[in-house]
């Protein structure tokens, strides 16, 4: 198997390609150093069987022109550098309605017409751009986590304050979380098995202050204890917030954002039917062994 990994030195393309690796593929790496999706197409490609486009702008705060640049011009050169290779689309389940609850999503539900952030409008015009090739698969993983993470165990930590963790909400939220393992494998079934977009996730979702009480544990951090600002006090605050970061030109976000609220006050879990059934996804259940060491 000959295979392409964009994004290939970070938190996913990392992973997938030792994975890719491991098994004896012949690799073709590219982070941005090796190749800046945004400039445009691949100058003289090699041939592959397949591309895993994990590249991404993974954020909720920024400019929308940058994250649309790598978002969505990057993927659009990406299939044009390779367009009749297999394609695996690493995108997200923020293609799904920021604004209410998702309730075991099935993958028809998304894209939508409205988002909260550049992140979630992108990723659901890259599935557009992805969608006019006729050997596609899209993975939409919800909160991706495991050794390396650089976005959920870093927000977690962030929101300690002395021996507290502050969660919007009562933390009964039940949440489809995806671990890095669940997620490669998931991309190597993608590599030859039938085109279509797929929900990833753990084997069965979890109740949210179970899971971050389980994590922190591992973290050695059991004494920190949560507690609960209300969501209906929560979103004014983060909508101010996020006003006065923008006016003061900050660069990274206030700790409160409506689309941290939205991913963690309400339910997102997904239904894996589909990637069981057409792909032979056999998910392990959320675990956060070894967590001290992440």
């Amino acid at each position: 198997m000959r295979i392409a990994v964009t994004g290939a030195t970070g938190f996913v393309g990392g992973a997938v390609r030792r994975a890719a690796e491991a098994r004896g593929w012949e690799v073709h790496a590219y982070g941005s150093r090796a190749w800046d999706i945004t400039t445009g197409p691949l100058a003289d490609p090699p041939e592959v069987d397949v591309v895993v486009h994990a590249a991404a702008a993974v954020t909720d705060w920024g400019g929308a022109g940058q994250v649309r640049r790598v978002n969505v011009d990057g993927t659009r050169h990406v299939t044009r550098t390779w367009p009749r290779a297999r394609l695996v689309h690493i995108s997200s389940a923020s293609v799904y309605d920021p604004f209410t609850p998702t309730v075991d999503a099935t993958e028809d539900q998304a894209p939508v017409a409205r988002y909260l952030t550049p992140y979630g409008a992108t990723k659901a015009a890259a599935e557009r751009v992805v969608a006019e090739r006729p050997d596609t698969v899209v993975l939409r993983p919800h909160a991706v986590y495991g050794p390396g993470d650089p976005t959920l165990l870093p927000r977690v930590l962030a929101a300690i304050r002395g021996r507290s963790l502050i969660l919007v909400g009562d933390g009964r939220t039940r949440q489809s979380l995806t671990s890095i393992d669940n997620l490669v494998d998931a991309t190597v079934l993608a590599c030859t098995g039938p085109p279509g977009v797929y929900n990833v996730a753990d084997a069965e979702p979890v109740v949210l202050v179970d899971a971050l009480r389980d994590l922190l544990r591992e973290r050695g951090l059991g004494h920190v204890r949560t507690r609960h600002l209300p969501t209906n006090l929560a979103w004014p605050l983060a909508t101010v917030a996020e006003r006065v970061w923008r006016a003061a030109r900050k660069s990274t976000p206030p700790r409160l954002t409506r689309y941290a609220i939205s991913h963690l006050a309400h339910e997102r879990t997904l239904d894996l039917t589909k990637a069981r059934e057409r792909l032979g996804y056999d998910p392990g259940p959320t675990s956060f062994a070894g967590a001290a060491h992440w």
